[in-house]
């Protein structure tokens, strides 16, 4: 049968590794360096799409030379991967379209993907990708989840399906912070600069030509490559990551495609013959930058002819860094559990550690929960990973730390459809669910925090027809017995006020809330 010439291990754990570095940066404030970051990442991703983009034409080549050499077996094949290559290139090109849109909208009419000026802008995306009037996000996620429906019914095997199913996922995000999952469009292009919207667009091209390119391999895989004559051999690296943490190593796998695999060809690199069989490259990541190398193989031929092949390579070296991010907000808060969540990239969670000043830091599962104490002063939290044996401090994050707002009070009760609804004032309220009401409850529910406050206790004050105020005094977080029967004596129309509203938080302190006004409906 033919051979795959595509490795995807190393491939995926290259784009696994950028993709975890993107998350990171996002996680953190847009600076100067963090903008260079996604520049050099984006162009990383560019040429990793140049090289994807050739072996695919190297597999397409091979059907097509195939196809003319034996149209009554090759031609069914090569017709199906053109068809594929006429859906991947309709996909890339809407992609390409999208990212010249927010480039434009950045930088104006003359903006260039490949030279963004405007790299921090945060509107550039939402608009291009989120407006409603044209939902290019929406159509962008529908067009993606055609495509990995085409692409994997070709491939009966379980587990390369899942691997492209996993690379062209849509599914809702859960974001940081939230309760409730956000629509993949919304996840990746709200609020993003527009270089992340950009480089996150190019890792998208990315995953379309890994799927394009297992999906011709399966249909290389269908002929019986014994009958074709090879006439063209290639020499391929393949990286186990571009992407290498200064203090760690860069390996890539060199192979010849294309050959019998008993035949061992002599390989060089800078000009070095290298000492193994496997092809296996290694090179130290002593400093951070971009590093190229080249070199050729030499196959000796049956007829004692020596063939030989160039090829080059390039990979990045980064600093070592760590994301550290509050689930809820960009602060902490006192009293409370505060889910963190700390990674390093290329370093498993179990070889992360973390410590924080002013306050705790406990590992959960694969975050942490941070309880900090002094409010106004900063909690830093300081990350360590033990990276090739050694521990080494990978970067540390300041907090600030503030006290819990002030909840809002209101009265629990359940809607037509029984659901439970919180009234808190200034619109008329049906008197039978303020009847059937126990009594007053108050908590922080805006969706971030989601905190629950203990009333206990409140006053109401009924005004009787001479224009009096009558104040009665709760049992806790309950109406009284006097407080009821005052209520049920109102008419609808009448208004009436509960104040002196105290409630106790997680933290342990005791707040007076703002009054509420209820009006009987």
């Amino acid at each position: 049968m033919a051979e795959n010439i595509t490795r995807l291990s190393a491939r995926q754990k290259m784009i696994n590794l950028m993709y975890i570095v993107l998350t990171a940066m996002l996680a953190l404030n847009v600076s100067s360096d963090v903008l260079d970051g996604f520049t050099q990442v984006h162009q990383g991703l560019n040429r990793s799409n140049t090289n994807v983009s050739g072996r695919n034409d190297a597999i397409y080549n091979r059907l097509a030379a195939f196809a003319k050499e034996n149209p009554g077996k090759g031609q069914v094949w090569f017709d199906r991967a053109t068809e594929v290559r006429q859906q991947t290139n309709s996909l890339y090109g809407l992609i390409d379209s999208l990212k010249l849109a927010i480039v434009q909208k950045a930088d104006g009419p003359e903006g260039n993907p490949d030279n963004l000026i405007a790299r921090d802008d945060l509107e550039a995306a939402a608009v291009v990708m989120l407006n409603p009037a044209n939902r290019r996000g929406e159509y962008l996620r529908k067009r993606v989840d055609e495509y990995r429906k085409y692409v994997t019914s070709f491939t009966d095997d379980p587990k390369k399906k899942a691997s492209i199913e996993a690379a062209l996922s849509t599914d809702p995000i859960l974001r940081a912070g939230q309760l409730t999952p956000s629509k993949w469009e919304d996840a990746k292009f709200d609020q993003q600069p527009a270089i992340a919207a950009v480089t996150l667009l190019s890792k998208l091209q990315n995953d379309v030509l890994y799927a394009e390119g297992e999906v011709l391999n399966t249909l290389l895989s269908n002929v019986d490559a014994g009958d074709v004559r090879v006439n063209e051999l290639n020499a391929f690296v393949i990286p186990q990551s571009r992407l290498v943490m200064r203090g760690g190593q860069y390996q890539a796998q060199i192979v010849l495609a294309a050959v019998d695999t008993t035949a061992r060809p002599d390989i060089y690199v800078n000009g070095r013959l290298l000492d193994n069989e496997r092809g296996l490259y290694t090179a130290g990541a002593g400093a951070a930058g971009s590093f190229s190398y080249k070199g050729l193989l030499e196959l000796k031929q049956a007829d004692g002819s020596i063939t030989k092949l160039p090829f080059q390579s390039d990979y990045t070296v980064i600093e070592p860094m760590a994301t550290v991010s509050a689930t809820m907000m960009n602060v902490l808060y006192a009293g409370i559990e505060n889910p963190i969540g700390i990674s390093v990239p290329g370093v498993p969670m179990s070889s992360v550690n973390a410590t924080m000043t002013n306050g705790t830091l406990v590992r959960s599962g694969d975050r942490w929960i941070a309880r900090p104490q002094g409010v106004g002063k900063e909690a830093v939290v300081t990350v360590t990973a033990t990276i090739d044996g050694r521990q080494t401090n990978v970067g540390s994050t300041s907090f600030r730390v503030r006290k819990l707002p002030d909840p809002t009070a209101y009265i629990a009760f359940r809607d037509s459809k029984g659901n439970i609804d919180h009234y808190k004032g200034g619109k008329p309220f049906n008197k039978a669910l303020l009847l059937a009401a126990p009594g007053l409850e108050a908590a922080i529910d805006d969706g971030l925090l989601d905190t629950k406050f203990k009333v206990t206790s409140f006053e109401t004050i009924i005004f009787d027809s001479m224009g009096d105020a009558m104040p009665e005094v709760s049992a806790g977080a309950n109406f009284s017995s006097r407080q009821k029967e005052a209520l049920k004596r109102l008419k609808r129309g009448k208004r009436f006020f509960i104040s002196r509203i105290k409630a106790v938080g997680p933290d342990g302190i005791t707040r007076e809330l703002s009054p509420m006004e209820v009006i009987i409906g």
